[in-house]
């Protein structure tokens, strides 16, 4: 055999009680499990002694941001440290692919606080295909970091076939955008994402959705949306989204589920109640979700939308406006904006965690009733101001969650880990380095909230359930050798609000096909990844 992992706690993803154990890994996958005493032990050309280390399925993320980071950065430690070995990316229905030239600017523009503005990143694509190549290229031909799957983004599509205009497609626009999915499924994407509080996919009605979702039915994928509101009509907008997937044979995946604000506070109960009822006539949902209270997005994102339409530039020439500035400042402030969830605004929970531009490091880690108070003026000339100074590209903080809202939803029975991570910036969310430790350091050993066989299944079976892949998620004999070594008493983020990138503790080894990508706690020099690709049969 390649490699032996000698005297291992087995946790092998399915949620059953772990088991001491030797691993054969052989090829890159997993080639012989023989259980304490069970029988003759394998013998290795490299023996890795586990001492009683916990080994598990490597970790997946299923709502990543590293769309440009897995291109940019060989390394990636903030997402291999933590034992994760494949990241879902194209999230929250804006992404790079598929594009021409024109919508590629403006999706670089609109979400550059999320993954900066691709000035060093060659944007050689344009069709999903194209950019699953790409991630299978990586350095130098060599590969990336770690494994990634692809979600056709919906925002993106549609502003290929319909623009940034607040209005229906046409019958010919909607055909477009049907084949544009169906084209990305057929070159590997895993389904289709939304963002519907982000311009311009939130212009979609019902029924888009429903002919878009049909088209991922069509092809065994599925929807995973950021719904309508986290806010006010939280609960009316999950309902949405299970009838129209329903309507459209789908399946569904909800982004970062929870319930956000203080009019739902304490509220987690009914969402799971719908669920519960939703699954029990038949309907296929799963969710993922971070283990931290604030949110994190970019500033822009709390506009109302109205204010978005026509693209970034035309945000930018509204608020230089004096008068739409004001209607802006007072949809914010006093109606509660589509942007931010139908809720006032409340700038004491809003805090930058990053900016495009350096001259504006300043306000970074304040929240934007901090640094008003200290310019001696209104927090949304301060909000207004470092909109247009920074071009939209300034990242925040949202304290707006509740503790007993993380913990109900994280031990429901669909429920996944995904970090929601967004890498840039001076002061990221340290979900971003610490999703998956925390999950075992706080929520398991801590606090009890799961037990350490059900936490690994959510993080590993499950998500590969949903990805239709059939090798992997599972310490199992023909699985591929993705796997994880950490020990169960010290494992921790190490990532906290002050010093976010901090790597974890207690995670020594990391493999993808039977490589080291984490070692003896150091990265390798290891790329293992490449696109995980959907297939008719997977």
């Amino acid at each position: 055999m390649d490699m032996v992992i000698r005297d291992a706690q087995v946790i092998d993803g399915s949620g059953g009680a772990r088991y001491r154990a030797d691993v054969a890994v052989d090829g890159g996958r997993i080639v012989g499990i023989v259980a304490e005493g069970a029988g003759p032990r394998p013998a290795g050309r490299r023996v890795v002694e586990a001492d009683g280390l916990a080994v598990a399925p490597g970790f997946i993320d299923m709502h990543a941001h590293s769309d440009l980071a897995l291109l940019r950065d060989p390394d990636h430690s903030a997402k291999a440290a933590q034992g994760v070995t494949l990241e879902v990316i194209g999230q929250d229905g804006l992404s790079y692919a598929p594009v021409d030239d024109r919508s590629l600017a403006e999706v670089r523009t609109a979400i550059t606080g999320w993954n900066g503005d691709g000035s060093d990143i060659d944007f050689s694509w344009r069709t999903v295909g194209e950019y699953l190549d790409r991630l299978d290229h990586g350095f130098d031909g060599q590969g990336i970091a770690l494994n990634a799957a692809y979600l056709i983004p919906q925002g993106t599509v549609r502003m290929l076939a319909v623009g940034w205009a607040d209005r229906d497609a046409t019958a010919d626009e909607l055909a477009r955008m049907k084949r544009l999915v169906a084209e990305g499924l057929e070159q590997g994407a895993a389904g289709l994402s939304s963002g519907l509080t982000y311009t311009p996919g939130m212009y979609a009605s019902d029924a888009e959705l429903t002919e878009l979702c049909r088209v991922v039915a069509a092809y065994d994928g599925y929807y995973c949306p950021h719904h309508r509101s986290y806010g006010a009509g939280a609960l009316e907008a999950y309902e949405e989204m299970v009838a129209l997937t329903r309507e459209a044979g789908c399946a569904l995946h909800l982004a970062h589920a929870t319930m956000n604000f203080g009019l739902n506070k304490g509220r987690a109960p009914e969402l799971l109640a719908l669920l519960d009822r939703a699954l029990a006539e038949g309907a296929d949902i799963s969710l993922d979700t971070y283990p931290y209270l604030p949110g994190c997005t970019t500033l822009a994102a709390l506009l109302p939308s109205w204010a978005a339409e026509g693209g970034p530039q035309a945000i930018l020439d509204r608020l230089r406006d004096e008068a739409t500035a004001e209607r802006i400042r007072h949809v914010m402030e006093v109606e509660g904006a589509d942007g931010c969830h139908g809720v006032p605004v409340d700038w004491d929970t809003i805090e930058i965690s990053g900016v495009s531009h350096p001259a504006l490091e300043a306000y970074v880690g304040k929240t934007v009733a901090q640094s008003a108070h200290e310019r001696g003026e209104a927090p949304w000339d301060t909000a207004r101001r470092l909109l247009l100074e920074d071009r939209l590209g300034s990242t925040i903080l949202q304290h707006a969650g509740h503790e007993e809202n993380v913990r109900a939803i994280m031990k429901h029975p669909v429920h996944t880990g995904g970090s929601d991570g967004i890498l840039q910036g001076a002061k990221p969310h340290p979900r971003a380095y610490g999703t998956f430790p925390r999950y075992l350091g706080r929520y398991v050993r801590e606090l009890g909230v799961l037990s350490l066989e059900e936490c690994v299944a959510h993080l590993t079976a499950r998500p590969a359930a949903r990805l239709r892949l059939p090798d992997r998620g599972l310490v199992r004999e023909g699985y591929r050798a993705d796997l994880v070594l950490f020990d169960p008493d010290t494992v921790a983020a190490g990532s906290t609000f002050d010093s976010p990138r901090t790597l974890p503790t207690g995670i020594p080894h990391v493999l993808i096909d039977g490589r080291f990508v984490i070692e003896d706690g150091r990265r390798t020099d290891v790329l293992a990844g490449r696109s995980v690709r959907r297939t008719a049969a997977g």
